[in-house]
């Protein structure tokens, strides 16, 4: 029987789950402006933990951005500006880092943020008692942190990290009161203690989750364009797993915002005028298929090329998102830094190829259900599917892939699984392939999924101990050196290895597609893509 596996591995499948989750006319639009300034925010996930350094879950990034602050802020285009550090150096071999920060920010205990925070929160990242799964391999190569003053911190690192700056930028890396987690370690997940404009009320399972106006907030990022506590008295995060409800909730008035609505609803939001429509691309990984490449018939790369080039994907995501999402083309999107452009248009369906590979990889019998055989044996793939997490959207796309996979003569089988069963196979590798997508801004989660020291095991997500040697080189060297050419030239190289490998099979873009009523105003999201409420504010209500 196998050991287990880190239980930091299966919070980060769940919070692949979630993410896979994210992803019926309307009604006048009434009644959503509170008179006391609580904005009401419908979404289907509900996080696993509120400690920003144990979960991956984006629901989680998600709310706690309202709670946590940052060291820096990161803009559209690349660059870093302060946030709750003033400024900043960085030493000539990328090993320190010295942050100087403001003096004038409490947390919503008090206590100051100071350097001693700083230290605490990343020190409490890489604790093994903390069980972190993201944050600690967003900050890989921490070593210490030192204190030189109480507004100082320099933060050392074991190897240069060129993706460190923007892992601090993160709400996985969000500042935490050090007293809270030295007192209330055992319930950081439910009652977590930041800095933010907002603070933590009560947490009602299954139900919702409350905060309150910060009113001592006065230290927001460049781009919150205002000074001062938020207009909103608070935010109310209430949970609807049907993506029809939600959408009803929105347009009967029940919610201000609602996220995550099929692209069918979106459409028709987007097309009645009545109500406020935002589409918002993700960066980071992709929706994709992940295949396991290291065991079973996904093995030889022939039948992998041949199942990706059997699937009209052009048609299959038009269809099944109603125009509202875009196809993908390399396993990043295109919001992503260094999203390789080249990539678009070089894997187009191929339906020829795919029958060509299939014959050289010996795959030449047939079945009487027309399936492909080779010494007596169907050519099957599996790609189960966990029973919690299914949604409309991929459901009506794998069927797609599989309807195509069929006409290539690949049985694509489609099994629900309880969610214990789902991860257990997927930690050790018993299926064929699965879907998900990764919300990040930064290419270094390519390293995060295929680097050969990223397994599950270690803290990565090379879920099936992927081995490419020379891909590897490029990503390993990508997250060391500083110069941006070099990066870009790196990740280009490992976008297009992967697809001309088929390693992975890009399926679309995912985007946050969310709906507002015409009385929310100020609604901005922030390079992750995720919405900020901040700056936001509600006709009529009382602030």
């Amino acid at each position: 029987m196998k050991s287990p596996l880190p239980v930091r591995s299966r919070l980060f499948v769940a919070g692949l789950m979630l993410a896979a989750a994210a992803l019926n006319g309307c009604a006048a639009p009434g009644g959503s402006a509170r008179a006391d300034g609580v904005l009401t925010f419908s979404t289907g996930q509900q996080p696993d933990c509120l400690d920003p350094q144990v979960s991956p879950a984006g629901i989680t990034a998600l709310i706690n951005r309202n709670i946590f602050d940052s060291l820096v802020e990161m803009t559209p285009d690349g660059r870093f500006e302060p946030w709750l550090a003033r400024s900043w150096t960085i030493a000539p071999d990328g090993l320190s880092y010295t942050f100087q920060l403001r003096d004038d920010v409490k947390f919503h205990d008090g206590t100051p943020v100071n350097a001693a925070a700083v230290k605490a929160t990343l020190d409490h990242a890489v604790d093994p008692k903390t069980k972190s799964f993201s944050a600690k391999n967003l900050i890989s190569g921490y070593a210490s942190a030192e204190v030189t003053g109480d507004d100082v911190v320099t933060i050392r690192l074991s190897k240069p990290n060129s993706a460190f700056m923007q892992a601090l930028s993160t709400a996985n890396l969000g500042i935490q009161s050090p007293r809270s987690i030295s007192e209330n370690f055992a319930n950081l997940c439910w009652a977590p203690v930041g800095s933010g404009p907002f603070s933590f009320v009560r947490w009602a399972r299954n139900e919702r989750i409350s905060l309150t106006r910060n009113p001592a907030y006065a230290w927001g990022p460049p781009s919150a364009r205002r000074t001062g506590a938020a207009s909103l008295t608070g935010l109310d995060f209430v949970f609807m797993s049907e993506a029809k409800v939600r959408f009803g909730a929105l347009t009967s008035g029940q919610v201000d915002v609602s996220e995550s609505l099929e692209p069918a609803n979106a459409k028709s939001l987007k097309a009645d005028g009545a109500w406020q429509y935002f589409h918002n691309v993700e960066p980071g990984m992709v929706h994709y298929l992940l295949f396991n490449s290291t065991k079973g018939k996904l093995a030889d790369e022939r039948v992998r090329t041949a199942l990706m080039r059997s699937a009209d994907l052009d048609a299959l995501v038009r269809t099944a998102t109603f125009g509202q999402l875009d196809r993908a083309w390399s396993p990043l999107s295109p919001s992503t830094i260094h999203y390789d452009l080249s990539t678009v248009g070089s894997w187009q369906v191929d339906r020829a190829l795919a029958a060509r590979l299939l014959d050289e990889a010996g795959w030449t019998g047939r079945d009487e259900d027309g399936y492909r055989t080779k010494n007596g044996e169907r050519l099957t793939i599996s790609w189960p599917y966990n029973n919690n997490t299914a949604t409309h959207l991929v459901e009506t796309l794998a069927q797609g892939i599989q309807a195509e996979a069929k006409k290539a003569g690949i049985e694509i089988v489609r099994q629900g699984r309880d969610i214990g069963t789902w991860t257990n196979d997927l930690l050790n590798g018993n299926m064929d392939m699965f879907n998900s997508s990764y919300s990040r801004n930064e290419p270094d989660v390519l390293r995060f999924f295929f680097a050969t020291g990223s397994t599950a095991a270690s803290g990565g997500a090379n879920l099936f101990k992927i081995n490419h040697p020379e891909l590897d080189a490029w990503l390993v060297h990508a997250n060391a050196v500083i110069d941006e050419k070099a990066r870009a030239d790196d990740y280009a190289k490992a976008q297009r290895y992967l697809i001309e490998h088929s390693l992975v099979m890009p399926i679309y873009v995912p985007a946050k597609l969310i709906g507002a009523s015409p009385d929310v105003h100020g609604l901005r999201f922030d390079v992750s893509g995720y919405p900020l409420f901040y700056g936001v504010s509600l006709s009529g209500a009382r602030s």
